[in-house]
């Protein structure tokens, strides 16, 4: 198989001089519909609506705040630790007219985690949620960020009442006289200027700084509309104006933050934006709002099978749904038919080096219930490598490599890294896919060594590096077990120090013991979706190569082995 062109369509110009800020609220493009008046974010639990004037009109407010009160301006990053707030977009658009780049963070991170954030990026303000206050003010101290430097979303009780919020920036901004002038990109300096700075794990190792300039989502977003035929001369779309979209994607997600919130403004959908989800509050959002377009991951998609309460609600009115981050299977997309009987319903691919989308099901496709992730959107050029370097033919498996307009610049201050992912305009996937001479891909495995649990990425080295601390653990090696509803939980294979090996041969309950020690060991220094759910293993080594590599595949096979294997009866 020879590299492979998109089919599905040729990509009208991409600008390359627009920040992604006047982007969406600004500019005009011969594939964006006319949009309806009215709301283009609904707080899903307020109800408040805001609509284009009122967010151009914060977002304004907000830089010249931050420009007169932080002298935040051109490189410096904004940090945003926080679940989904209607301010989040205002947030991001305001660092974006100062010429600042944006991080999100995930708001259940621990301190370490966030002091690695904070510090790897350099932020010079943190804004974050009064629920997420504790932590953040714990890791500003850490990293040397003055406690000043926090900025609330909202107060909500009486310890967070002296605290600077976002709308005492807004407010301050607007009453003030203009204290910078919105950064304007020189031709194609969209293609270098970072936008945003989102973590991933790559293919391996603790996560990096994916640095994404603004040109990046902007391509994306029209890739999108091209694959799905967005514009005012199509009949028949899935995506116009006066739809509704849900989302309860976090935005400091790629997914969430591009194809969720982006792409819905720019075919002139309204969102509506959750800051907690809750599966019984998020049915009940599906109905109140009359949402019509569903983005999702696997383990809500795969509730919305199984959970009793679902019967009880009709999603007639549906007409889209698409799950993305991680695959689903053939038996699953066939019952989600039943459940939204009206709506197109297929499967998204891509990764946050990628802006993020890849692939989304053709638009001939009504539905798409292959258990393949779609065509390639248009633009992207692909190929699929077997191991030994060579090109896999069509239908054969291989290592999916990619060329797009909305490719990433690299991991920011990791060039070692960045030489192994992104290799001359190309970005190496580190998944195992087929591929079909129209464009279609089925994702098998990860080559790389990452972990994939509700849709988030967890990266074994990182998580062996926590259990290492453990005072009884001389080694280790996490792989990733099977699971219907997370896609894969951790599992971690250990051995023990001489002690503890004498306590377990002294004690039939030390193992036991230890086990759960290691468990919450972790459990207390790490993000729960990072927890060891799939268990700890004690065994007498650790499997490697003479080059000392971890032999992950011998224990997953090991895993698998332990899974299947039937239990002695007593």
């Amino acid at each position: 198989m020879a590299e492979l062109v998109s089919p599905s369509g040729i990509l009208p110009r991409i600008p390359d001089d627009l920040t992604l800020a006047q982007f969406v609220l600004d500019a005009e493009h011969v594939r964006r519909p006319i949009r309806k008046n009215g709301a283009w974010i609904v707080d899903d639990q307020s109800g408040r609506k805001i609509g284009l004037e009122e967010l151009r009109a914060r977002t304004y407010g907000l830089a010249n705040a931050l420009s007169i009160r932080y002298n935040i301006q051109e490189d410096d990053v904004v940090l945003i630790y926080s679940p989904n707030h209607i301010d989040y977009l205002v947030a991001t658009w305001a660092a974006h007219k100062l010429g600042a780049a944006v991080s999100g963070a995930n708001p259940l991170f621990t301190v370490d985690e966030l002091v690695y954030q904070v510090s790897t990026v350099k932020a010079a303000v943190i804004i974050t949620h009064p629920d997420s206050l504790k932590v953040a003010l714990s890791s500003a101290h850490a990293a040397g960020v003055s406690a000043d430097r926090i900025i609330l979303f909202d107060v909500e009780d009486a310890d967070t009442a002296q605290r600077l919020t976002l709308q005492a920036l807004i407010s301050q901004g607007l009453a003030s006289a203009p204290n910078f002038i919105e950064r304007k990109l020189a031709p194609g300096e969209g293609k270098t200027k970072v936008a945003f700075l989102n973590f991933s794990s790559g293919t391996t190792g603790r996560p990096k700084a994916v640095a994404i300039p603004h040109y990046s989502p902007i391509a994306n977003v029209i890739q999108l509309a091209t694959h799905h035929k967005v514009g005012k001369e199509y009949a028949e779309q899935r995506f116009k104006p006066g739809d509704v979209c849900c989302a309860v994607l976090p935005l400091y997600h790629i997914y969430g933050l591009v194809f969720n919130a982006h792409f819905a403004f720019f075919c002139g959908m309204t969102v509506v934006l959750t800051a907690k989800y809750d599966f019984l509050d998020f049915l009940k959002s599906i109905i109140r709002h009359h949402i019509t377009h569903l983005m999702l991951v696997p383990p809500q998609l795969v509730l919305l099978c199984k959970h009793p309460a679902v019967k009880s609600y009709d999603f007639s009115h549906i007409r889209y749904v698409t799950s993305g981050a991680a695959p689903l299977s053939r038996e699953v997309m066939e019952q989600l038919v039943r459940i939204f009987p009206n709506a197109d319903l297929g499967q998204s691919y891509g990764l946050t080096e990628t802006g993020p989308v890849i692939s989304s099901w053709a638009l001939d496709k009504r539905r798409d219930l292959s258990g393949g992730t779609g065509q390639l959107l248009p633009g992207i050029i692909a190929r699929v490598e077997k191991p030994d370097g060579t090109l896999a033919d069509f239908d054969e498996p291989g290592e999916l490599i990619v060329k797009t307009q909305a490719l990433a610049l690299g991991y920011a201050n990791n060039l070692e890294a960045t030489k192994e992912t992104f290799v001359n305009g190309w970005l190496r996937t580190g998944d195992e896919v087929t591929m079909n001479r129209k464009g279609e891909i089925v994702v098998l495995d990860r080559l790389k060594e990452m972990l994939k649990v509700r849709g988030f990425q967890v990266a074994p080295a990182e998580l062996e590096g926590c259990i290492l601390d453990h005072p009884d653990v001389t080694d280790t090696c996490v792989v990733g077990i099977q699971d219907e509803y997370s896609g894969e939980l951790p599992l971690a294979f250990v051995t023990l120090r001489p002690e503890a090996t004498k306590r377990v041969k002294d004690s039939p309950s030390a193992a036991d013991e230890i086990k759960a020690s290691i468990m919450k060991h972790v459990a207390d220094n790490k993000i729960g979706y990072k927890k060891l759910a799939g268990g700890v293993e004690i065994i007498d080594v650790i499997p490697k190569n003479p080059s000392g590599k971890l032999l992950r595949r011998v224990l997953r096979d090991k895993a698998r082995e332990m899974r299947t294997k039937p239990k002695a009866k007593l």
